[in-house]
């Protein structure tokens, strides 16, 4: 077994280079990460986590309305940030991944979506991941949330979590108790192969799920779903308190 390193010597990307289109006309003239929710932009609610778990090192991509994008990261203060630009072409969540991969080292990194808000309530859900990871069973580990708890959610459920800590997909026309909240550790090895194109992070799941090697951990706090602008002030309420 090779020990993942400190988790303050640990790298993530944060994907923001979505293009938001339900929040329209909102993402018209602002990238959907900063989007305000509760006087806070999305992408601030992944700094959280990260400051939660001292994680410094960030790869943050871009692409629609990228330049707002740079220019916000360069207000902000504790980490250390590499901008993966994808203004030429959006690559989705696997592509941009796979592009900022230079970025990111050999070992082991997180990946946030900044589309979704996920809030801990104690724990650091990045350090009880960082702990749960074993390279000897595991190529993927995501964050889970319970369906009956998700703010904003309407779907039917993503995954069904084994006792051993594997997952599997929910199939058609079945619910299943969890849904995925955009949080993820992934071995970088799962990306080898893989086009230089636009692709799903789906792909390297769908790798990880065949090999027995994709598993999952319950979130312990808030997860909200900020899609569309009714969502938006749904979320804000919540968070705000009003």
């Amino acid at each position: 077994m090779k020990p993942l390193p400190e988790i303050d010597n640990m790298r993530a990307m944060i994907l923001a280079a979505g293009l938001g289109t339900r929040l329209r006309p909102i993402t018209d003239v602002t990238p959907k990460p900063l989007v305000r929710v509760a006087g806070r932009a999305l992408i601030d609610y992944c700094f959280d986590l990260l400051r939660m778990a001292g994680i410094r090192q960030v790869v943050v991509n871009k692409h629609h309305l990228g330049d707002q994008i740079s220019d916000y990261l360069s207000h902000v203060t504790g980490f250390d940030f590499a901008i993966s630009d994808e203004t030429e072409a959006l690559l989705e969540t696997g592509g941009g991944v796979k592009k900022a991969l230079p970025f990111l080292g050999a070992d082991p990194f997180f990946v946030l979506n900044s589309d979704v808000i996920v809030r801990d309530r104690a724990d650091s859900s990045l350090q009880v991941m960082h702990d749960r990871w074993d390279d000897r069973e595991m190529d993927a580990l995501l964050l889970l949330h319970p369906v009956e708890t998700a703010v904003g959610y309407a779907g039917s459920g993503d995954f069904h979590l084994e006792e051993s800590g594997r997952i599997r997909r929910r199939r058609e026309g079945e619910t299943a108790p969890f849904l995925f909240t955009g949080v993820q550790l992934l071995d970088p090895g799962l990306f080898a192969g893989t086009t230089m194109d636009a692709f799903s992070l789906n792909v390297i799941y769908d790798r990880a799920l065949a090999a027995g090697r994709l598993y999952g951990l319950v979130h312990d706090g808030e997860w909200l779903h900020v899609g569309t602008p009714d969502a938006v002030s749904e979320a804000s309420r919540r968070i705000g308190g009003n």
